[in-house]
């Protein structure tokens, strides 16, 4: 699965500004959100869709991005993330 490149973060751009005004959240380059110093959240993409990698507990968790609904619940996940 690669990095979501320009045409993904592109079909990804609302959520990206959405992600753009959670406090704390900073894009390090485009659709790569760091809080503080450690990598918090970056996308993939392939055949089967698009996808965001979330670091919870120390770990990276998948979430599906495709849908309105897969959307806003990563935005959920990230706002409580720490």
């Amino acid at each position: 699965m690669k990095h979501a490149g320009e045409t993904a973060l592109r079909a990804l751009a609302p959520l990206l500004e959405a992600l753009r005004t959670i406090p704390g959240l900073k894009e390090r380059s485009p659709g790569t959100f760091y809080r503080g110093s450690r990598a918090l959240l970056h996308f993939h993409e392939d055949p089967a869709g698009l996808f965001a990698d979330l670091k919870q507990g120390g770990e990276w968790q998948r979430f599906r991005v495709n849908s309105a609904a897969e959307r806003e619940r990563l935005l959920t996940h990230v706002r409580r993330a720490p």
